[in-house]
């Protein structure tokens, strides 16, 4: 069974910056889009940024200039670099991946979450 893994999360002041990254664990054939959603104190999750395999990237309005997402496709992994960071970016981050196993269509995977907190 696939699990994204991700890392990088943690306390922060205004105005650092942060790297997540996510990688899946177990065997996979390949991945299609991966992306990240956040989610606040009482609200809903929201997408941050998605990026194909092809590299098209596309980010939620709040996040643009400051956020920036990649993918290193030969580990498999999807990185989102996080600079000018504000409190109302604290958040838990969850990465999500579009993924082929063998002998299965594509299926949608979460990570379990990694918590990102900016002090004022």
């Amino acid at each position: 069974q696939v699990q994204l893994v991700e890392s990088g999360g943690g306390l922060v002041q205004a105005g650092g910056s942060l790297r997540l990254s996510c990688a899946p664990s177990g065997s996979i054939v390949s991945i299609n889009a991966m992306g990240w959603y956040r989610q606040a104190p009482g609200k809903q999750r929201e997408l941050v940024a998605i990026i194909t395999s092809g590299g098209s990237r596309n980010y939620e309005e709040s996040v643009k200039g400051r956020f920036t997402i990649s993918r290193d496709n030969a580990k498999n992994t999807v990185y989102l670099q996080m600079n000018s960071l504000k409190p109302e970016d604290t958040a838990v981050y969850y990465c999500n991946a579009y993924i082929k196993q063998y002998g299965s269509s594509y299926n949608d995977y979460w990570g379990k979450g990694t918590l990102v907190t900016v002090s004022s």
